[in-house]
């Protein structure tokens, strides 16, 4: 870079103070307003069925195994879409992908506020499983498209830009849960979806007047191609373990803290800030320092794996440690977990650019619509599996068996990773 250059002058000549850091353009800033903007609107709308929607599914007949197999759904689906849209961004455009994404999710949103007014059974569950499909097509374009642009246009600040993106995202998860335990309490089931169906509807206009269009060619490369290289497998497989803990949460905390400790749908919602908050907090600072400092990434990755299937052994606690639940034990826990979800979380889409240019792929937006749609299929896949199993195991074990499961994988996958990056730099040291 040309910032770089004659960084040490002749004696001869009096040297130039260094130059102010470059302003970030329109272009980018317009950016970074649209993508915040989605990644909180976005949350919001997807946190809030948390503290209130399994009690109210229980009402209209569901069990424990048909609410994880709707949030489930949501997965499948995203994951579907992830892969579909991340692979044509190019043809579709980013911009139009992000805008319909929005649009579809918003409409969703609204309909699904309107479930109760259906009959109970049969008719309720096969409407909840229709809506929450399409809404997760809309958020899986949103998305593919959102990262895309991110990693497009700051190419060399991937993980800082993501992590500050981080805290609207966190902001969302914060919001959300209090917020529609209250409106729930407050006005009833309806008021929720609807509020917050409007206010997506409201961010598609202001992203079509503020997104960027960014002009791209399609690429030849393939998903199957970035699997053949194993970082990237591991990498995949260490996302998936962040989302299945999310996911399992999700399903099956609010019914265990409503049955154990007498909590109010509310009061649920004011446990799970205990994830999101430092998860906001935390994500910013670990985008920065992966960025500034990228050989650290993957063991800031194994670390924070291995502190996350702590905190989900002794979130029940575990049954063979013989602990009583408490709540107060309940909320540092999950307040672990958040941390520790960041801290696995933030450099992964950062490693698996990094991976696939190493792979030889082309450095444009087809290659990290691709990375984003992996990136997205697998985490979607966490979040199917997370409350699926996670809900079969609560029903049939107990909750806090399926904690012990959640943080069996998270420990698996820090190991793995290990293990992974262990060899490759043997192997390096051996080709020297």
């Amino acid at each position: 870079m040309e910032s770089q250059v004659d960084l040490q002058p002749a004696d001869d000549v009096t040297p130039e103070e260094p130059s102010p850091p470059q302003r970030m353009t329109r272009q980018e800033i317009l950016t970074l307003i649209s993508v915040a903007s989605v990644n909180f609107s976005s949350m919001i709308c997807y946190s809030i069925l948390g503290p209130f929607f399994p009690n109210e599914a229980v009402k209209k007949g569901a069990n424990q195994t048909v609410i994880g197999l709707i949030f489930g759904c949501y997965a499948v689906c995203n994951l579907i879409g992830s892969l579909i849209l991340g692979r044509y961004i190019v043809q579709i455009g980013a911009k139009f992908m992000l805008v319909a994404g929005l649009f579809v999710s918003s409409g969703c949103t609204i309909m699904f506020g309107l479930l109760t007014r259906v009959p109970s059974g049969a008719p309720f569950i096969a409407l909840c499983f229709v809506v929450r499909s399409i809404d997760a097509v809309g958020f899986a374009g949103a998305m593919t498209s959102s990262f895309s642009m991110v990693a497009k246009i700051f190419p060399n600040k991937v993980a800082t830009v993501m992590g500050s993106l981080e805290i609207f995202t966190g902001l969302g998860l914060i919001v959300g849960p209090p917020f529609g335990g209250w409106l729930y309490q407050s006005f009833g089931y309806e008021v929720p979806f609807m509020l917050l169906g409007c206010l997506l509807l409201i961010m598609v206009p202001l992203n079509i007047y503020i997104l960027p269009t960014i002009a791209a060619s399609p690429s030849k490369d393939s998903f199957l191609r970035l699997l053949t290289k194993p970082k990237i497998v591991m990498i995949c497989y260490v996302t998936f373990t962040l989302s299945a803990g999310l996911g399992f949460l999700d399903a099956t905390l609010s019914l265990f803290a409503i049955k154990t400790f007498g909590l109010s749908p509310g009061y649920v919602g004011l446990i799970m800030l205990s994830v999101s908050l430092p998860y906001c907090l935390v994500s910013p600072l670990l985008g920065y320092l992966t960025d500034k400092y990228p050989v650290i990434r993957p063991w800031i990755m194994v670390i924070g794996g291995s502190i996350t299937a702590v905190g989900f052994c002794m979130l029940g606690p575990a049954p063979f440690l013989h602990i009583p639940s408490q709540l107060w034990l309940m909320v540092i826990m999950l307040s672990l977990i958040g941390f520790s979800l960041g801290m696995t979380a933030i450099p992964t889409f950062p490693e698996i650019i990094s991976s696939a240019y190493g792979l030889g792929y082309e450095e444009g937006l087809s290659t990290l619509g691709m990375v984003s749609g992996l990136f997205g299929a697998v985490w979607s896949l966490g979040m199917f599996y997370g409350p699926i199993v996670g809900g079969l195991v609560t029903q049939h074990l107990s909750f806090h068996w399926a904690a012990v499961v959640q943080g069996g994988l998270a420990f698996l996958g820090a190991v793995l990773l290990a293990s992974c990056y262990l060899c490759e730099r043997t192997q390096r040291q051996q080709q020297r």
